[in-house]
């Protein structure tokens, strides 16, 4: 679980430092604060900078340029990957200018990044093979290729320099030349066996493709009953739900239908609402979080307050039950005070946390409430948004 976290220098956040993080946290403020650039670095943390993780969060976005004939594929990348960047800038040579996003530990001096961080930097390079005599066939062999970071002084010495992304962290290191136009897939070392286990959910509303793998990893099993206690919120006659091809369109896709106490046919699930099918996003997305982390933007985006309050208590069953981490957005009043609403009435002594994001001087800063001052502000009123 994370418990504190750092962030330097990615899109607006400069230098951000959340020194207490809950099982479940829920992070508010005005438009612009960052709080989806919050989850983002949160699940570039988690997945230990993978580098097609982080190519799917700037596809989302629509940065993620590719060359044509015409255009060279270092500048593109540049030009993705500038986007990441605090007002889009990057040098080559100053590592202040690095990304850095991980744990935080207490010095003499305050917060500073423990060991535990991942950080990216775009920088120039040099790459020397090195070679060893192979004298059972009288000829050399490359045993391995070393890359060099060049340092401003040394530029110019160098015309045949390259450019590229340098990624590191406590348990990896990698130099990724930024030379192709698919530079993700260059990335080639064991990450999947580093990375933790994050779903994240952005703020459209139905993830169709997405829900429908999501299902398949809990068909036939106990969490299928939680996924049909969660779509009961808003329709309680609802008694099982499957996936099936829908051939009436040209594209070939599978959709959610449900079968209704005492209804013969099946229904599909996109005629009832988009409130009910973001619904099975977030529910299929949590059931398949186990021992990880569950990211939600605009938490009630198409949700009745009602409706969220009834979903915050599932949230927090499952939270606890699958052992997850949740981080989740709002700047709805009625979000966070259903939020408060769950957690005053359960018993559990839940860890969790309210974030408030605010611009202070051009800078964005954090106010953190913990349970109780949470209830105690919802209860004097006090704007917690």
């Amino acid at each position: 679980m994370v418990t504190s976290l750092g962030i330097k220098n990615y899109r607006n956040l400069i230098d951000l430092k959340l020194k207490s993080l809950g099982r479940i946290n829920l992070i508010t403020g005005k438009n612009n604060t960052g709080k989806s650039a919050l989850l983002e670095a949160i699940s570039i943390f988690t997945t230990k900078a993978d580098l097609s993780w982080i190519v799917s969060l700037l596809q989302e976005r629509g940065e993620y340029y590719q060359s044509n004939n015409s255009s060279n594929p270092v500048e593109m990348n540049i030009k993705t990957f500038s986007s990441l960047f605090n007002g889009r800038k990057i040098s080559f040579f100053d590592e202040n200018n690095a990304i850095q996003i991980g744990a935080l530990k207490d010095t003499s001096s305050g917060s500073e990044f423990s060991s535990n961080m991942v950080s990216f930097r775009i920088i120039k390079f040099v790459e020397e093979i090195l070679k060893q005599p192979d004298l059972e066939n009288q000829e050399q062999i490359i045993t391995r290729r070393k890359k060099t970071i060049l340092d401003e002084n040394e530029e110019n010495s160098f015309p045949d320099a390259q450019i590229g992304i340098e990624i590191k962290g406590v348990d990896f290191y990698s130099i990724v030349p930024l030379d192709t136009d698919r530079v993700y897939r260059l990335y080639n070392y064991h990450q999947n066996k580093l990375a933790g286990n994050v779903q994240y959910i952005r703020t459209r509303n139905i993830e169709s493709e997405m829900n429908g793998r999501l299902w398949d990893n809990i068909a036939l099993s106990p969490k299928e009953d939680f996924v049909i206690r969660a779509l009961k919120i808003i329709e309680p006659n609802i008694e099982r739900l499957t996936f099936i091809n829908n051939n009436t369109t040209a594209r070939r896709e599978r959709i959610p239908v449900i079968k209704l106490k005492n209804e013969a046919n099946v229904i599909p699930l996109k005629s009832m609402g988009d409130g009910i099918n973001r619904i099975l996003t977030i529910i299929l997305a949590l059931t398949n979080s186990d021992n990880g982390y569950l990211l939600i933007d605009e938490f009630e985006n198409g949700f009745h307050y009602s409706v969220q309050e009834k979903l915050w208590d599932i949230i927090f069953d499952l939270s606890t039950e699958l052992n997850i981490q949740i981080f989740a957005t709002t700047h709805s009043l009625d979000c966070i005070n259903s939020f408060e609403q769950i957690l005053n009435k359960r018993k559990d002594n839940m860890d969790c946390r309210l974030i408030r994001l605010d611009i202070t001087n051009g800078l964005i800063k954090q106010v953190e409430y913990d349970a109780n001052e949470l209830t105690i502000a919802t209860n004097q009123e006090i704007e917690t948004r």
